[in-house]
């Protein structure tokens, strides 16, 4: 070999036409990660192999074959340019290390991909959002998802479920895609005890489950990781739908990648996770706030309750006057008692877990009217968030009625089983009723378009708080501390609110007045 191609910038190996390698430049030893015994050895032993070794195929037959290309060889970890060229004396074989530029365009195609697959999701996610802002039950809400998720190329299958009535297994309610066996292997792990799926640990914690590789997670049951395999499924993602302290289904996300769910896209779900559990919620709210009947439940109360216990401290009778929700976890509480002085509830309570603030509102002769903050889950909160009102609520002596107020065409069955048997409540009857006349649903729905979520729960607070009262049961300041916001920010919310049900109230009184 020559000077000139002895110090040449690319790798240059000459070669007998029978594949010996006769002589080779520093640069080819570097790129190949080779020694100085390479001279004389066959070129199988000297050169890296790679898949296609498109190399040794250009020296078989009777002739060589002039040839260029670019492969991958696993055990130099690089990207070679390679170009058979044939001599009077021989072979010359040419070597160009492009792994620096394989690598970039990887770069690009990844970022080009990642980028297609973020619109497309984008676009998917928010067709589900518009569609979810307007379903009007469980069913159509579960539809939306699964057909959706399932309807796309990035996806395999998605499917939906829910607590069983009476037990905690899960059951499914709609599957959109192409399932296959994967999710055979799912159902048939759902009957058994002796595995837990991925959408059950994240409907039991209320938080997103994922498994990426789905082959290589232990915690999924076997036959799931089996069937995933042969289907090619190889990444799965389980998500709560969570509103509150509920969590009231779970949406179960197969793909074929073994990384298919980046850190972004499973923000997304968590969102649409507790979008959805808004919507369940919002959809019984709504057949509630529509419906010209309820059904009326009765439930006993036992030492479950923070206000038994506080009613079993005192001896005394306690009425509950109203709640509002505050926060994710916790609820205000205003609550009379008579023949009790209202101080004597502000020490009793501050020995109770579960209650954090207490405040008197009125004070009189007899008794008065008390604020209690109650902290975490309660059967207050989840009739709440199941999409019911609390009608009625007393408690005497350590237990207490409840009466709870859900639309007859919705799950009565399952939202009575669900409280009785997470707060250890007795159900004692149901009875259905006429609603109050058509013209004040309509005006409480017309309300409740009006004003904002922040709106109503402040002027909940001050009404049950004897804001509006004179004298005053509670200053702005301590109403405005009940909530954790600035005084100014309740007036604001105040007046902006009370504008509100003036109009409503103007329009309602004028309408009615033409009508006569």
């Amino acid at each position: 070999m020559d000077d000139r191609l002895q110090h040449a910038p690319v790798g240059v190996l000459d070669v007998f036409p029978d594949g010996t390698v006769t002589d080779l430049n520093e640069v080819a030893q570097s790129l190949m990660d080779s020694t100085d015994g390479a001279v004389g050895a066959p070129l199988t032993e000297v050169f890296p192999r790679s898949v296609e070794d498109s190399l040794l195929l250009a020296f078989e037959g009777d002739s060589i074959t002039e040839t260029s290309f670019e492969e991958y060889y696993p055990g130099l970890e690089r990207w070679l340019d390679v170009s058979v060229v044939a001599t009077d004396e021989g072979v010359t074989v040419y070597l160009r290390d492009v792994t620096e530029r394989r690598r970039y365009e990887r770069s690009i195609e990844q970022l080009r991909i990642e980028r297609k697959r973020t619109a497309v999701i984008e676009n998917v996610f928010s067709e589900i959002l518009a569609e979810l802002v307007g379903a009007t039950s469980r069913e159509e809400i579960a539809e939306t998802i699964s057909r959706s998720l399932g309807g796309t190329d990035i996806y395999e299958f998605a499917w939906i479920g829910e607590r069983e009535i009476g037990s905690d297994d899960l059951v499914i309610h709609a599957v959109g895609g192409e399932p296959g066996e994967t999710f055979a292997a799912v159902r048939d792990a759902l009957d058994t005890d002796t595995a837990t799926t991925l959408e059950e640990r994240a409907l039991e914690s209320g938080r997103l489950q994922s498994a990426q590789p789905l082959a290589d997670t232990a915690h999924v049951p076997a036959p799931v990781r089996t069937a995933g395999f042969a289907d090619g499924v190889q990444s799965a993602l389980a998500i709560p739908f969570v509103y509150g302290s509920n969590v009231h289904g779970v949406v179960g996300v197969y793909a074929a990648g073994t990384e298919a769910f980046s850190d972004r896209e499973q923000t997304s779900f968590e969102t649409l996770g507790e979008v959805a559990g808004f919507a369940v919620t919002a959809a019984r709210n709504r057949n509630l706030l529509l419906s010209d009947t309820v059904a009326e439940l009765t439930f006993d109360v036992g030492d479950s309750s923070v206000l038994s216990r506080l009613s079993r401290s005192l001896d005394s009778a306690l009425v509950l006057e109203g709640l509002v929700p505050h926060g994710d976890d916790a609820l205000l509480c205003f609550v009379s008692v008579e023949d009790t002085d209202v101080r004597a509830v502000e020490d009793a309570a501050a020995e109770i877990d579960g209650i954090d603030d207490t405040r008197v509102i009125r004070e009189s002769v007899s008794g008065g009217t008390v604020g209690l903050t109650v902290q975490g889950s309660s059967p207050l909160l989840a009739v709440s968030s199941l999409g019911g009102t609390v009608r009625r609520a007393n408690f005497e002596s350590g237990s207490g009625q409840l009466v709870v107020e859900l639309p007859p065409d919705g799950d009565v069955r399952r939202i009575a089983d669900t409280v009785s048997r997470e707060y250890n409540l007795e159900f004692v009857a149901k009875e259905e009723r006429e609603r109050a006349v058509t013209t004040a649903r309509e005006f409480r729905e017309a309300l409740t378009d009006a004003l904002t979520e922040r709106q109503q729960t402040v002027i909940r607070t001050a009404y049950f708080a004897d804001y509006f009262e004179s004298p005053r049961g509670s200053t702005a300041e301590e109403v405005a501390a009940s909530l954790d916001i600035t005084g100014s920010t309740l007036l604001h919310h105040l007046r902006a609110g009370q504008r509100k049900l003036l109009e409503a109230y103007l329009d309602e009184h004028t309408q009615s007045s033409g009508t006569r």
